[in-house]
């Protein structure tokens, strides 16, 4: 599913975010991806969604080696990842089913398989009642929820969540993750990307732990201590 070997990754102004990365994702797991800012989590995730390549090492995701991933196929790797933002990213002036459809539209999906499958996912997400409502009419976590739908709605086998309680309250933030471990559930690998120690105590999940651009835990022992700059 996902497998990280050796991984490091400098940038032209000399910082080095990764230092020898290692890790593997089996299909369906729920792992957590955590550590401070600067770390190197916005690295891997990049390098995940083949934003960016590896300086050296080998990432591979769902099968392709993004390594050398030919710029065709990089369309195909995409709609096999669903990624979930902070900010949520949502277009305003479309309705919430606007929004999740707008995601099939992209990857070329037929009418008749938009009207199927986008009142599914917002069902899904318990959105269901609020298809024809703008994003300014949503909460922050209903906001979040269309998020998550839109990503889903091309059923990727793999779910990034980039900080994605960042702008919830706590109540808001564990009811996403609970949503999150609800997909997972169904089958869907998800990995969870975020500095909020609360939240991953929550769970017993596995824990990623890097600072530096090392791995320095990785297991179900729960969220280690750091230090915030």
């Amino acid at each position: 599913m996902v497998q990280l070997i050796d991984v490091f990754k400098s940038y032209e102004n000399g910082t080095k975010a990764l230092k020898g990365i290692s890790f593997s994702l089996a299909a369906g797991e729920f792992s957590f991806l955590v550590g401070p800012s600067g770390s190197g989590k916005s690295t891997i995730i990049k390098l995940l969604t083949g934003e960016i390549a590896p300086t050296d090492g080998t990432v591979t995701v769902n099968g392709f080696n993004l390594n050398n991933i030919k710029m065709a196929k990089m369309p195909f790797l995409r709609r096999s990842i669903g990624v979930i933002f902070q900010d949520f990213r949502l277009i305003p002036k479309k309705t919430v089913y606007e929004n999740v459809a707008f995601a099939m539209h992209a990857i070329g999906a037929s009418p008749r398989e938009i009207r199927k499958r986008v009142p599914y996912v917002l069902d899904l997400v318990g959105l269901d009642m609020k298809a024809k409502t703008r994003p300014f009419e949503l909460s922050g976590g209903e906001q979040q929820r269309v998020a998550v739908a839109r990503a889903l709605v091309n059923n990727p086998s793999l779910i990034i969540a980039d900080e994605p309680t960042g702008n919830l309250d706590p109540a808001r933030s564990l009811e996403i993750l609970m949503l999150l471990q609800k997909i997972n559930e169904l089958g869907t690998t998800v990995l969870v990307v975020t500095h909020e120690k609360a939240l991953v105590d929550a769970f017993s999940k596995r824990v990623i732990a890097i600072d530096g651009g090392r791995i320095i835990s990785d297991g179900m022992d729960g969220y280690y201590n750091y230090e915030e700059d």
